[in-house]
């Protein structure tokens, strides 16, 4: 059982050790990861931001009329109107941001699974019923979960998943490993990361590696 138990835990190290290697290689920038929130989703948060500024400055400007504008300020505002509006401005501007990034993460979790080969639906789905309770602990847990990216292989070009370890158009290897450590390596390292062995042009693919006890 206690062989069972380590064997486990080391296959779920190796395999978060992969996911970290393999996520090295993606190169995301803050604005194009923007670019997946949805516009329909951008412009519906613009929109309520909007109407919510209306009806907000709407409401205050007819407390001031009725001079019940020591309601929602204090008092010394309520001869000061422009001031009051520039207040209330804010705060909505506020309330909307905190809004707003909540909505644009959860827009995001969901395309970023789906192009990642996740389940999206469940995802979001996860996200949400913990925000109420945790906020974070959803988006948190999902960053650190999430599988890497598909990306193109090196000799035919076709679209391959980070799970796969041959491209299955060309049989090109995907993940070359050193052949002293046997841990991967990234195409073009002239020496391994974690043993400094020294890597040749053509690295072996795992059916080339010397096997245990032979």
């Amino acid at each position: 059982m206690a062989d069972e138990a380590q064997g486990l835990k080391n296959t779920f190290n190796e395999k978060m050790r992969l996911i970290r290697f393999r996520r090295k290689r993606e190169n995301l920038r803050f604005w194009n990861e923007f670019k997946l929130v949805p516009r329909w989703l951008v412009w519906t948060v613009v929109v309520l931001f909007l109407i919510a500024l209306i009806i907000g400055n709407a409401v205050l400007y007819d407390m001031l009329a009725s001079g019940q504008g020591d309601q929602i300020f204090a008092p010394e505002l309520k001869d000061k109107p422009a001031l009051a509006h520039l207040a209330l401005t804010g705060i909505i501007t506020g309330a909307s941001l905190f809004f707003a990034i909540v909505v644009f993460m959860v827009g995001y979790v969901n395309q970023d699974a789906k192009r990642r080969g996740m389940n999206s639906a469940l995802w979001t789905f996860l996200v949400l019923v913990l925000m109420p309770s945790s906020l974070v602990v959803g988006f948190i847990i999902y960053f650190l979960m999430r599988e890497p990216l598909p990306y193109s292989c090196p000799q035919c070009g076709t679209t391959v998943g980070a799970r796969f370890n041959f491209c299955p158009n060309c049989k090109c290897n995907l993940h070359p490993l050193c052949p002293n450590c046997k841990r991967e390596v990234a195409e073009g390292d002239k020496f391994c990361a974690y043993c400094g062995q020294e890597l040749s042009t053509t690295i072996p693919t795992r059916s080339e590696l010397p096997v245990a006890g032979s």
